[in-house]
């Protein structure tokens, strides 16, 4: 591992399209399970692949559902179809929280169409009844997932993604809560932090790179930098800012046409923002708009609740791990653990573990962190891992509560 270098990631806002999309993919899954617990329908049934393409006041939302009743009606010939007007109504919800009232983009003017249809019948009994029949479930697709946790930050996350988040989150909040001249930029932005590392820890910034939409048009990057600076600068906290350190806000001028209006957005184009900012491997497989039968969604969670609890046990200060599985085969094919030459046990001792202490088919990994439940919609900004796990459920994968069991099972 190199000692001394740079490395950089980037984040964007919740307005952003892509965002957006991804969005309204999860308030739809949310929706899917808060109907299936208030009409009694059992969640384990649940099933969601939901798509969402947005454009100038435009938006298009796809997939395959299993869904309760409650969110059917009948044709005119007495067959049970998809009910569209909660689903609109969430994405309605969704783009007015995100803050978008603009001419190109109105949560109460914008065209939703709904093409949700039902699951196929060969993915669903594969899902169903696992084939190897050691789980309740078998894997909803194939796929490699991958977890990574690190030393670099409180959260257990690499340095670069961990203050690239934060400085959105910052300015969203002051954006929203509508406080002097932040109140006027918009909800689309993105940011880049490039970190300095000297003997393999995070120094300072070299680069601090961040595009935001603005609802003024006198405005020009001066401008947006004197608004926005103060915001980074707390964001970065204990962090150093480099002496020489090169800012590039609104580098282009004027960034007054944002989200949909400005760019299409498209539900999963955002994976390496989602997970680790490029510092660790990513399958493939987008989160957003999914249930957790997906190991896509499921198993990348797992895997990161795994490495962030080695790290967490002092069993290594860097730990990637790798799961892959078979569509309709419950157990994981193989299980990896990488833990880059800073282990105080060795990678087959962590597997061991693993495998002992949790299950990692569909079935177990939904029950160890109880996932069936309306939780996804916090997730679709600033990152699925390093956030705080909450007393709703949200963020399980978060916990560090498997650390006794696995310093336990190391020694054995």
């Amino acid at each position: 591992m190199r000692a001394n270098y740079l490395f950089t990631s980037e984040s964007v806002a919740e307005g952003h399209p892509d965002k957006v999309c991804d969005r309204i993919s999860d308030e739809i899954v949310d929706l899917v399970y808060r109907e299936a617990a208030k009409t009694g329908v059992n969640p384990w049934g649940v099933r969601i692949a939901c798509e969402t393409l947005a454009t100038t006041n435009r938006v298009v939302i796809a997939g395959e559902v299993r869904l309760p009743p409650s969110l059917m009606k009948k044709d005119k010939d007495g067959k049970d179809v998809i009910n569209p007007s909660k689903f609109k109504a969430a994405a309605r919800r969704a783009i007015k929280d995100i803050g978008y009232e603009q001419d190109g983009f109105h949560w109460k003017k914008a065209k939703i169409d709904v093409l949700l249809h039902s699951q196929s019948a060969d993915i669903a009994q594969g899902v169903d009844s696992a084939s190897d029949q050691q789980g309740d479930e078998g894997a909803g697709d194939q796929g490699i997932m991958f977890g990574y946790a690190c030393r670099e930050t409180p959260d257990l996350m690499p340095a670069p993604i961990y203050y690239s988040h934060k400085i959105l989150q910052l300015l969203a909040v002051a954006r929203k809560k509508g406080d002097g001249e932040v109140a006027k930029l918009g909800p689309d932005a993105k940011s880049q932090v490039t970190v300095r590392y000297v003997d393999g820890k995070p120094s300072e910034a070299t680069s601090i790179v961040l595009s935001t939409q603005h609802l003024d048009e006198s405005w020009d990057s001066n401008k947006v930098r004197a608004v926005v600076e103060p915001y980074i600068r707390e964001a970065l906290g204990e962090l150093k800012i480099a002496d020489d350190c090169k800012w590039y806000i609104n580098p282009t001028g004027k960034f007054v046409i944002g989200g949909p209006d400005g760019d299409a957005g498209l539900t999963g184009r955002k994976i390496i923002v989602d997970t680790y900012g490029g510092a660790a491997p990513h399958g493939g497989g987008a989160f957003s708009g999914k249930d957790t039968t997906k190991v896509d969604r499921s198993a990348a969670y797992a895997a990161r609740y795994l490495a962030k609890n080695v790290v967490a046990a002092g069993l290594a200060d860097r730990c990637t791990i790798q799961i892959s599985y078979a569509i309709g085969v419950a157990q994981p094919l193989s299980i990896y653990v990488d833990l880059h030459g800073t282990g105080k046990v060795t990678e087959d001792q962590i597997e061991a573990a693993i495998r002992k202490n949790m299950d990692l088919s569909p079935t177990g990994i939904r029950r160890h962190l109880d996932l069936n439940k309306p939780i996804y919609a916090k997730t679709s900004a600033y990152g699925h891992f390093g956030r705080k796990a909450g007393r709703d459920g949200s963020f399980s994968w978060e916990r560090t509560d498997l650390v006794k069991a696995l310093k336990e099972s190391v020694k054995a």
